[in-house]
């Protein structure tokens, strides 16, 4: 028998069979229009994490923390071999500190693919508006070099704040949430304070809201000068030094320069936030794969309808067989039938969660601060490729779930069945 043979008796069996070969298909339709669904809202939501780190985050991270500890001056000249430096069970009140950061932005400047450079000093304190206090990270900066670093300048309310908080000295930047729960406006006075308990009058001269809930929730920006006196460091120390680079894609590369330039441990983006990528990410494979089991919930409606049409079929099976018909061309006319219902539902399917994708991207509602970023829509990313998976997967499973009823049609003896020893 030809292919165009089994084919047309393939076809036969299934248009006899109507209602419920429509509903088989229907079944393997649904799940293929919510895989495509999942799949791109999964990719939304991780493209739209990876887009928000890009965008309020350096590309490049310099950390305190050096890759080749100094040797004291005191032991210069001493032959290699016989200096030892233990540090256990050692408290110390020594802050990590890049010190001279000028000569290190200097060294930094001169490596391939840095745009931007800026040094900042990080403090933890406690920001209170009378009686409203909470903890928050305040950051400083020099406002002219920030600007471009973690797109500040682009998630100020008002865009004049950068420029305004260069021209007060004690001046401060507040995330819009950090701003909402200190009560606290423009030009509203606060105290910031420190570990120490000395407090620090600042005035509020422009708030930021970068999309990132945890960010807005307790960050602050004040003038570099301002934060070095309330960490009690030399004018010529910082906590680390942001960068920006011409490519993103080459950060990592950067940071690595950096670091071999420098001595200073250097992360790239994707290494600062690997958490939150790798927490949306893992997600996103685990709703997949539960999705994906609904395909296997389509692949039983499939097989439960080829077995009811081989037991339906068993005395055409015989006729086949009496007739010189091999095993394998009975095999391949049920699997066959299984191939056009698994193409069928698929070429349902796949359009359908095109059209859901589309009205679902449209959806808007009111922005929450519950997670870690803060949305008004649900992000989808649809590729051609999931619309591929989608309907490799589909035709995959509805020929496979046909394989069983099919080997179960060739097991029938055709002298059995003509002689009505097996029930038709």
């Amino acid at each position: 028998m030809t292919f165009f043979d089994h084919l047309k008796i393939a076809w036969v069996h299934l248009r006899e069979r109507k209602r419920q070969t429509v509903l088989t298909s229907l079944g393997v339709a649904v799940v293929s229009a919510m895989l495509v669904t999942t799949i791109s809202v999964a990719n939304g939501s991780s493209s739209n994490v990876v887009a928000k780190v890009i965008d309020t985050a350096p590309h490049v991270l310099v950390n305190a923390e050096r890759t080749d500890p100094l040797v004291p001056d005191n032991l210069i000249g001493y032959p290699s071999g016989i200096v030892s430096l233990v540090e256990k069970n050692v408290t110390s009140e020594a802050k990590e500190l890049i010190k001279n950061y000028p000569d290190v932005v200097e060294k930094i400047s001169r490596v391939p693919g840095v745009v931007s450079i800026s040094p900042f000093v990080l403090s933890r304190v406690i920001s209170r508006n009378k009686s409203r206090f909470t903890a928050s990270a305040v950051r400083g900066v020099v406002p002219s070099l920030e600007g471009d670093i973690a797109g500040l300048k682009k998630n100020l309310v008002d865009k004049n704040a950068l420029d305004e908080l260069a021209w007060t000295p004690n001046g401060i930047l507040l995330g819009n949430l950090l701003a909402k729960k200190l009560n606290a406006g423009y030009r509203d006075r606060i105290v910031l304070v420190t570990k120490n308990s000395r407090e620090y009058p600042v005035t509020v001269v422009g708030i930021f809201s970068s999309g990132f809930n945890a960010k807005d929730e307790r960050e602050a920006y004040v003038n570099l000068s301002l934060a070095q006196r309330m960490e009690e460091i030399a004018p010529n120390s910082a906590s680390g030094i942001g960068l920006r680079t011409s490519d993103v894609d080459r950060a990592a590369a950067v940071a690595a320069t950096v670091s071999r330039v420098t001595g200073y441990k250097s992360e790239s983006w994707d290494e600062t936030n690997r958490n939150v990528i790798e927490f949306y990410n893992r997600n996103a494979v685990i709703t997949l794969v539960l999705v994906g089991f609904m395909f296997i919930v389509a692949g039983l409606g499939v097989s439960s309808v080829m077995t009811t049409v081989v037991l339906q079929k068993v005395r055409d099976i015989a006729i086949l067989r009496s007739m010189g018909v091999q095993k394998g061309s009975i095999t391949r006319i049920f699997m066959m039938e299984g191939l056009m219902i698994g193409i069928l539902g698929v070429i349902i399917g796949s359009p359908v969660g095109h059209v859901i994708c589309h009205f679902v991207s449209l959806i808007r509602f009111e922005a929450s601060t519950a997670g870690v970023l803060r949305s008004d829509r649900i992000n989808i990313v649809e590729t051609p490729v999931a619309h591929v998976l989608v309907i490799v997967f589909g035709i995959l499973i509805a020929v496979l779930s046909s394989v069983l009823p099919a080997r179960k049609a060739t097991r029938y003896m055709p002298v059995s069945i003509l002689r009505g020893e097996v029930g038709v």
